[in-house]
């Protein structure tokens, strides 16, 4: 019998079937290798988890070999095929097990008859999480296809594994007491911030960090048996299922098993077993689940384990929930439904995680409107301000708020005449909205001078609206967000199937992918490259792709598989030098060469591009010019660069000017430099949506913007209003100035504040 397709073997929505109704991990891996080695064909699928303080793999689940081998089978890192595949990072293929120099005969375990071996490592990260090996008697048996499928599902397999090792090191840490936090004055109605996320909501307080609903003040308990407690943990574990389902039904490219942390805790035996004792012994199911919720909590922010302390609030929202359904709070905002979570600070996995409780709005109320967490805001449609007060984290729960993300600012138990006219203003912002209908599939000037009207995406879920708004093509997909997301790199494959996707879905229309851009503020907790004085300056974007190619390397060959029979554009951020774009694209040849080799389908000749967002491009920009297909303006960065103005930073925030002469110098040079060498050259970031700066954009002859996509509509009616002849002559104009208050007074003479906002 033929082995099953790949698109089965890495199906998400089957590993994340695999959790229902199960008893924990050692019954979820058993049936992981039972439907891999069903799929595969293969006799013998083992999982084996590595423990780091002893420097060990340990057989953990298996079909095919001796039962009694399960945990007591133990190899030395580097021991065996399996140990030398976790040693050195990578699969190991052997037609004939017993040629590879590494391999070990454990006597007794019944492997006599196999020949054929594959073994891939199980990582998160960089971290060595354990290994998933296949065998069987038929020689050569496995292939690159085989490797390619099990490494997928090691890669989903990552985060779930490394969640039960955290829970397993857990349990026996002592407790101790957290500080209390000051509350607001009652009397606060108020607070302003800054806009993450523009949008309007209403509805009651949900404290992140707090989430756990108070049974203390019940004043009576409803009498609750032990067969209610089981039925609230079995319903519970129905709707974690029901929103992973939905999150890989809407948001495929980052939602891989999201709610794993929350199905692994709920059957953990310190967990919901810790509460069958107490309640066994007495204590009221809803006091004995709250308390053991508690412990746990303690526990976690006691840890020293960075990853291990970002589960308290997947503990905290498990506890809520399983007491809603205790106590039968179903329309007690179930599932966070419309509800304003006040949190300290988030992940963006915790973000994906709201969108799918329906939660209407968010307040952080520390750090700066960080890029990533932003940008995933606005592609769920998630109002989101910042404002740095703790005392938020002390509201009570429930209290009326109103988010106006417009203006950044939140406002606390509002009267019935400001509620009212919010919701008139949120149904009036709705009937904005109806500019969409008036967009054309095609922009123009005034005198009728074509330009380009492009998306920014971050998720494949944007396509709709992509379609909905005809914008004629993607000008900026930033496919850092299935890494930030994800509790692991995403694998070859499952990059491969996003990039594929976003291509499928614009079919004609030209598409550009930018490479992996992460540091700055857009960092991934499972891969630390160390502490940064300066991340901005640091580690970050095509210089941390080209420092690990074992990052680097998948996604490459990814886009090229994906790009197989249609056009392609592949774009390297923060180029700095001649030399970083040539060391880039050497590795795209090595890359097509070695898909050449495999056979294996792919773009022979895809089209790449730099982004041109430090002042040291500029410098170099007619070289960079010459060598590559197609350039593209990171306005925001750019900006920031050129001025040294942290954009993000508040105390500074007035001196972070797109219409600076340094930065319209700069603009026009990367413009000349495109038509010299006729490059095609689109703009990107803020200023690219701004209603004072695009005549000077088109007026430099740039005629590519590419915007978020929500902001389409009203590009395209202020494009339409603008005369080429008169924007050529007022680009001439401010680039003649040397002082930002007379461009000021060009651009919006009305004005006395920053004028080069996007609209």
């Amino acid at each position: 019998m033929a082995k099953s397709n790949v698109d089965l073997i890495c199906s998400v929505a089957e590993l994340s079937g695999l959790f229902e109704k199960g008893t924990g991990l050692q019954s979820f891996l058993q049936k992981v290798v039972s439907v891999i080695a069903w799929h595969m064909k293969a006799a013998v699928c083992s999982v084996f988890m590595f423990d780091e303080d002893k420097q060990e793999l340990v057989l953990t689940a298996n079909q095919g070999l001796n039962p009694s081998a399960i945990g007591n089978l133990r190899m030395k890192l580097g021991e065996g095929i399996v140990g030398n595949a976790l040693l050195e990072l990578r699969p190991i293929i052997e037609g004939m097990s017993r040629n590879n120099p590494h391999f070990k005969y454990i006597p007794g375990i019944g492997e006599e008859n196999f020949q054929a071996f594959l073994a891939v490592p199980i990582l998160r990260g960089m971290i060595r999480v354990g290994v998933l090996a296949v065998q069987d008697p038929e020689p050569s048996y496995f292939d690159d296809n085989d490797a390619k499928a099990l490494r997928a599902i090691a890669s989903q397999l990552a985060g779930t594994i490394e969640n039960a090792k955290l829970l397993m090191n857990l349990h026996g840490r002592e407790e101790h007491a957290t500080p209390q936090q000051e509350a607001l004055p009652l009397d606060t109605k108020y607070l302003h911030g800054i806009s993450g996320s523009t949008g309007i909501a209403t509805g009651g307080s949900i404290i992140f960090d707090n989430i756990l609903l108070d049974v203390t003040t019940e004043t009576t308990l409803p009498a609750i048996t032990m067969d209610d407690f089981n039925k609230a943990l079995d319903l519970t574990e129905e709707q974690l299922n029901s929103f992973q389902k939905d999150m890989e039904e809407r948001l495929a490219d980052v939602a891989s098993l999201i709610f794993s942390a929350h199905l692994l805790i709920l059957r953990d035996a310190q967990f919901s077993g810790a509460m069958l004792k107490l309640i066994e012994q007495g204590t009221h199911p809803a006091i004995a689940t709250s308390k053991v919720v508690e412990d746990f909590c303690r526990l976690f922010v006691d840890s020293n384990n960075t990853r291990l302390q970002e589960k308290v609030h997947d503990v905290r929202d498990l506890g809520s929930r399983i007491l809603r359904n205790l106590l039968d709070k179903q329309n007690s905002m179930q599932d966070c439904n419309g509800g304003i979570i006040i949190a300290e600070s988030l992940l963006p996995s915790d973000l994906v995680r709201m969108s799918a409780q329906k939660i209407g709005g968010i307040v952080l109320t520390s750090g700066g409107a960080t890029a990533h967490l932003s940008i995933l805001a606005r592609s769920l449609a998630l109002p989101m301000v910042i404002i740095h007060d703790k005392r938020l984290l002390k509201l009570p729960m429930n209290t009326p708020l109103i988010i106006d993300a417009e203006q950044g600012s939140l406002l606390i138990r509002p009267d019935a005449e400001v509620t009212k006219s919010f919701e008139t203003l949120k149904e009036v912002k709705r009937r904005s909205l109806e500019i969409e209908d008036t967009m054309q599939p095609e922009t123009q000037t005034s005198d009728g001078t074509a330009v380009k009207l492009l998306a920014n995406v971050n998720l494949l879920s944007d396509l709709e609206v992509v379609h909905r708004l005809k914008a004629e093509g993607i000008g900026l997909y930033r496919t850092e967000f299935p890494f930030i997301v994800r509790n692991d790199f995403p694998s070859e494959e499952e990059q491969y199937r996003v990039y594929r996707k976003m291509l499928e879905g614009m079919p004609g229309r030209e598409v550009v992918f930018r490479t992996l851009d992460v540091g700055g503020d857009k960092m991934l907790s499972y891969f630390q490259t160390g502490a940064e004085a300066n991340p901005f300056l640091g580690l970050r974007a095509i210089r941390l792709s080209l420092r690990y190619r074992n990052i680097f390397a998948p996604q490459i060959r990814a886009l090229l598989r994906a790009g197989a029979g249609c056009g392609l554009r592949i774009m390297f951020p923060m180029i700095s030098s001649v030399d970083d774009l040539i060391e880039a694209r050497n590795y795209v040849k090595e890359c097509i060469a070695q898909l050449k080799d495999e056979n294996v389908p792919h773009n022979n000749d895809p089209l790449l591009g730099v982004m041109i967002e430090l002042p040291a491009a500029v410098e170099l920009i007619e070289e960079l010019a010459y060598e590559v297909d197609f350039m593209s303006i990171g306005s925001n960065d750019l900006v920031q660069y050129i001025l040294a103005v942290d954009r993000t930073n508040e105390q500074i925030a007035d001196l972070y000017m797109p219409h600076h002469p340094a930065v319209l110098r700069s603009l026009k040079r990367i413009a000349d430099a495109a038509l010299k060498f006729r490059k095609h050259l689109s703009i990107c970031g803020d200023i690219a949506a701004c209603k004072t700066m695009l005549p000077f954009l088109l007026g430099i002859g740039i005629r590519k913007i590419s915007v978020d996509i929500r902001r389409l509509p009203q590009v395209q009616q202020i494009i339409s209003s603008i005369d080429i002849t008169q924007a050529r002559a007022k680009a001439m104009s401010m680039l003649q100035c040397s002082r930002i208050s007379e461009i000021q007074a060009i651009i919006d003479p009305d004005s006395s504040i920053n004028p080069s906002k996007p609209i």
